[in-house]
């Protein structure tokens, strides 16, 4: 049994979680093996009714989802909400998928040529530490709605909301065997996703370094992946942006989830003849965030995970040259302030590594050419941001930056309605979005003569 552990008080939570051997996995797995031809025969409209039961009972069950987040995760309680809500969200647009999975017919001589996408079959979702609920819904209810069987392993850290929307989909109806759970540890459960044979696409969310693994893994078999990993994104502005905006919304761009975040603006890039105003400004932002305990209403921000991630961000920190931070309570709890610092070279580590906490590095450039470079100076390119006053400059920039999802005057990345993914380092494949249902299925192609 694993023993799990509260990141605000660091007292062990009442619920202890079993961690699944390889005959337990091997099990779940051949139950959705088997109960994937009828979920696949269903009728689209019984399919889609079905999604729509299902987010309708996650709507119902919010409040409980977010509070096991904020006890497991140490996600504040308004951002458990949103994302509980979110899983609601993705079922109920999925639901709309399984009657608009269309295949084309194309012009061709002597017949007739049509295209049909068909499910893949069982689909292994891998989930991380840092986003339980969001990310789970962003592989599974897309996957579902294409005709797939899913099996789901979450962190070892963060189970309890997978294990819980496990029992919210039988409560909705979905057929025993169709979305299943399966704690435990990613050398048993994850690699077994990754080396059986019934599986027929993994999905992972989570570090560039596994990531790699499990493409490698799923090579020997060419079994396809879709992998969304590091980042280290680049927040860039320029001197004819609204400065006061750019520095009020800096500190949520990068402290949302304490940094434990592959979107987060964790680089600031600040034109030279602007630094200074913005760097007052961001100063008096990053004292105004409230680093309270995560079930308090007014929190903006939570602690790290575990102890293991703080002490992590502190190695990045005992390097580096603090500029300024904010505050962070004392006593238990695995809390770290708000930092930023100002790089001196882009070869410090805490500029180009992923840190995964609370910390920002900032640094200027003279013009847009140098941002760009600067921006594109990673091996990630997951997301950013651009501020500017300037709509051909921002067109420009948002070409020239070489990175998935970008925001211009804003920080919005992850919209389920939009695709998302990164360039480089950052990952394969796109998540989300009207196509994520056909990254899920064959797309098989019929020429009848005439």
């Amino acid at each position: 049994m694993t023993t799990l552990i509260n990141p605000a008080t660091e007292q062990p939570l009442p619920q202890q979680v079993p961690a699944s051997n390889l005959a337990e996995t091997d099990a779940a797995i051949a139950r959705a093996a088997e109960a994937w031809p009828a979920w696949a025969a269903l009728a689209p409209g019984e399919r889609a009714r079905l999604l729509r039961g299902f987010a309708a009972v996650v709507d119902a069950h919010i409040d409980e989802l977010a509070q096991l987040e904020v006890a497991n995760a140490g996600h504040t309680i308004g951002n458990a909400r949103w994302e509980a809500g979110n899983v609601r969200d993705c079922l109920n647009y999925y639901a709309g998928a399984p009657e608009r999975l269309v295949g084309k017919q194309i012009p061709v001589p002597g017949g007739t040529d049509v295209t049909f996408h068909e499910p893949l079959g069982v689909v292994g979702v891998i989930v991380p530490w840092n986003f339980p609920m969001p990310i789970a819904a962003w592989g599974f209810a897309p996957a579902l709605a294409a005709g797939n069987t899913v099996v789901l392993k979450p962190a070892e850290l963060t189970p309890l909301t997978a294990l819980r929307l496990a029992e919210l989909a039988t409560m909705a109806g979905i057929p025993d065997g169709v979305f299943t759970v399966i704690p435990g540890r990613g050398a048993v459960v994850g690699e077994r996703f990754v080396t059986h044979p019934d599986i027929a696409k993994v999905v992972f969310t989570g570090s560039t370094s596994v990531g790699k693994q499990i493409m490698a893994g799923c090579a020997a078999q060419l079994k396809p992946v879709t992998l969304e990993l590091g980042g280290k994104s680049a927040n860039v502005i320029f001197d004819d942006a609204d400065l006061a905006a750019a520095a009020a919304s800096a500190p949520s761009a990068v402290f949302d989830n304490a940094g434990q975040d592959c979107c987060a603006r964790s680089r600031i890039l600040v034109q030279r003849t602007v630094y200074s105003q913005f760097l007052d400004r961001f100063q008096q932002a990053v004292a105004d965030v409230k680093v309270l305990d995560p079930a308090d209403e007014r929190s903006e921000m939570g602690p790290l995970v575990s102890a293991q991630q703080r002490e992590s961000v502190q190695r990045y920190l005992g390097a580096a040259s603090v500029a300024f931070t904010g505050r962070a309570p004392d006593g238990p709890g695995w809390w770290l302030p708000p930092t930023v610092v100002e790089s001196r070279s882009t070869t410090e580590p805490i500029w180009r590594e992923e840190v995964f906490g609370p910390v920002v590095a900032v640094l200027p450039f003279d013009d847009e050419q140098e941002a760009v470079a600067l921006a594109n100076d990673s091996e990630y390119g997951l997301s950013g941001s651009i501020f500017t006053s300037d709509v051909g400059r921002a067109l420009r920039v948002s070409r020239g930056i070489r990175s998935g999802n970008l925001s211009v005057n804003s920080h919005s990345s992850v919209r389920y309605w939009t695709p998302f993914g990164g360039y480089k380092h950052s990952g394969i494949g796109r998540e989300l979005g009207p196509d994520a249902p056909y990254a899920f299925t064959e797309e098989k192609n019929v020429f009848i003569a005439h």
